[in-house]
C-alpha cells in the first residue's frame, strides 16, 4: 500500500503544477488581449485626434489666409485713398504692422483667429468711416466746383457785358469826338500878285490864298483854335518856308505851308490863310486843312 501511495504521489504533484501553469498562461493571454484592445482603442483615438487636429489646422489655415487676404486688400485701399493726412497714414502703418505680425505668427488657434479678425474688422470699420467722409468731401468739392463754374460764368458774363459797355462807351466817345470836330467846307484857292490882286496865271503870283469856311457845330468846344494849311504842288512837294514848320498829327510830325489862329464860336466862320512864295507852276494843287489833331478838310484845285 505504501509503495502504491508513493508511486502515485508524483503524478498528483505534476497534475497540480500543470494546472497552475495553464492558469498563468490563460491570465497572460487575457492581459495581452486586454492590452491589445486598449492599444487598438488608443490607436483609433490617436488617429481620430490627429485627424481632428489636421482638420482644425486646415480650417485655421483657411481662416488665416482669409484674414491675410482681407488685410492685404484693406492695406491697398488705405494706400489708394486720394485724401492723405496723418490719421490715414497712421492707420496704414497699423495695418502693415498687423500684416507683418500675421506673417510671423506660428502658434495658431481659434483665439488668435478671432483676435486678428477683430483687428481687421476694426480697420475695415475705420476705412468705411474714411470713405464716407471722403465721399462727403467729394460731394462738397463737386458742389463748390459747380458753384465756382457758375460764378465764373457769371463773372465772364459780367466781364463780357462790361467789355461791350466799354466798347459802346468808347464808340460813343469816338462818335462824340468825331461829332465835335469842326469841319472845313467850300475850300478854294486863289493866286495873288504883290498888290494882292487875283491873277489868272499862277506863275506870276507871289501869294497863294486858301479860303474855306469852318462849319457851325454845337458839339464843338468854342474858343481859339489853330488851323494848319498844307499845300502840295503839282510836282508832289509840300510848299513850305525855309524854317519848315511842323505840327503833331497821329503820333508823328507833318510839315505845313501856313497856319492861322481863329476864334471859333460854334458858328460858320469864313477863314483865309496866305502862303507867300514864288515859282509856282500851273497844275492841280492838293489842299489839306488840319485842326485839333484832325484832318478837317481837303480838296484838289487846278490852277492855270
Amino acid at each position: 500500500m505504501e509503495e502504491n501511495e508513493k508511486r502515485y504521489a508524483p503524478e498528483e504533484e505534476d497534475m497540480y503544477g500543470e494546472t497552475d501553469v495553464r492558469k498563468s498562461l490563460r491570465g497572460y493571454k487575457i492581459v495581452i488581449v486586454i492590452l491589445a484592445v486598449i492599444l487598438a482603442a488608443l490607436s483609433v483615438l490617436y488617429y481620430n485626434i490627429n485627424r481632428q487636429q489636421q482638420r482644425d489646422y486646415e480650417f485655421l489655415k483657411i481662416d488665416r489666409d482669409s484674414i491675410q487676404n482681407n488685410l492685404s486688400r484693406l492695406i491697398d485701399e488705405y494706400d489708394g485713398l486720394q485724401y492723405q493726412n496723418d490719421t490715414i497714414a497712421a492707420r496704414l502703418v497699423e495695418a502693415n504692422e498687423v500684416m507683418e505680425q500675421l506673417k510671423r505668427e506660428r502658434r495658431w488657434n481659434y483665439a488668435k483667429i478671432k483676435e486678428y479678425e477683430k483687428e481687421v474688422g476694426t480697420l475695415r470699420t475705420v476705412m468705411k468711416t474714411y470713405l464716407r467722409q471722403i465721399d462727403s468731401l467729394n460731394n462738397l468739392n463737386k458742389k463748390l466746383i459747380d458753384e465756382n463754374i457758375s460764378y465764373r460764368k457769371e463773372i465772364s458774363s459780367a466781364n463780357l457785358r462790361a467789355e461791350i459797355a466799354e466798347e459802346k462807351a468808347t464808340e460813343l466817345h469816338n462818335k462824340v469826338q468825331q461829332g465835335s470836330v469842326v469841319r472845313a467846307r467850300d475850300i478854294a484857292m486863289a493866286a495873288l500878285n504883290q498888290k494882292g490882286k487875283i491873277v489868272s496865271r499862277v506863275r506870276t503870283a507871289s501869294t497863294l490864298r486858301v479860303d474855306f469856311t469852318l462849319s457851325a457845330n454845337e458839339l464843338a468846344e468854342a474858343g481859339n483854335r489853330e488851323v494848319y494849311v498844307r499845300i502840295t504842288a503839282p510836282d508832289g512837294y509840300v510848299l513850305t518856308t525855309e524854317a519848315t514848320p511842323t505840327f503833331e498829327f497821329e503820333g508823328g510830325r507833318l510839315n505845313y505851308s501856313a497856319s492861322r489862329e481863329v476864334e471859333y464860336q460854334n458858328e460858320d466862320l469864313d477863314v483865309s490863310v496866305f502862303y507867300n512864295g514864288s515859282g509856282f507852276t500851273a497844275g492841280t494843287y492838293l489842299i489839306q486843312l488840319y485842326s485839333g489833331g484832325y484832318l478837317i478838310g481837303n480838296a484838289e484845285i487846278a490852277i492855270r
